[in-house]
């Protein structure tokens, strides 16, 4: 792997100056697992679920009108679907949502931790995710398990990563599609940058994040 150095050199820059911000970050996400109840961690689902070629902060935010409306826990599709409109594909994602709440449901109460706790290690509870939750692929999957606090050898490949990462030299492009065992691949790469540059898999994703749009969010 013959890395690009001067964006090597920006990347740990910008690590050395928002570092504590990041730790910070990964910490409260870890902090809802842990201290977080079943619905905290169904709304941290349900997100991912709103999130494929949505912004993450729209997708956060009707999680927020969602729950207020008290819809997330008990609304029927068409219901939640109504408050839907600043993400994409609203129906089909209100649709999932209601099978979301289905799967993660036992004996009429929401146990996602549970369920989610007994499927083994992070990457078996990733192809658990990928294989049975309607709506999410394998970045989704990924982003969950982040969001939870489990993000450090995974990779989110979104497209400002793969970008970030094709520039880098970590791999040779930007690929047009991605199928699972090329997912696979390319995150194969990425750890072993993360493993050479000394940062996480996990503050990777929110410093090209950071160096993408600004800021440090979900």
């Amino acid at each position: 792997m013959k890395v690009n150095k001067e964006l090597d050199s920006e990347i740990k820059k910008i690590y050395k100056e928002i570092g504590n911000d990041v730790d910070k970050r990964l910490g409260e996400f870890k902090e809802v697992w842990e201290k977080g109840g079943e619905e905290d961690i169904f709304a941290e689902v349900a997100f991912c679920v709103l999130t494929p070629q949505s912004k993450a902060r729209n997708a956060w935010k009707a999680i927020g009108i969602l729950k207020e409306n008290g819809l997330l826990f008990d609304g029927e599709a068409e219901e939640i679907a109504e408050h839907l409109n600043i993400v994409r594909f609203k129906n089909n994602k209100a649709k999932y949502l209601v099978e979301l709440r289905n799967l993660m449901t036992r004996d009429g109460k929401l146990m996602p931790k549970t369920i989610l706790s007994e499927q083994g290690d992070v990457f078996q509870t990733r192809k658990w995710i990928f294989d049975n939750i309607k709506g999410m692929g394998m970045k989704e999957a990924n982003h969950l398990l982040r969001n939870l606090g489990f993000g450090r050898d995974i990779a989110i490949l979104d497209r400002h990563i793969l970008r970030n990462i094709a520039a880098l030299g970590v791999i040779d492009e930007v690929p047009k599609s991605i199928t699972e065992k090329n997912y696979y691949e390319i995150e194969s790469k990425m750890r072993e940058y993360s493993k050479k540059s000394k940062i996480t898999m996990d503050k990777l994703d929110l410093i090209l994040w950071y160096k993408e749009a600004g800021e440090i969010f979900k």
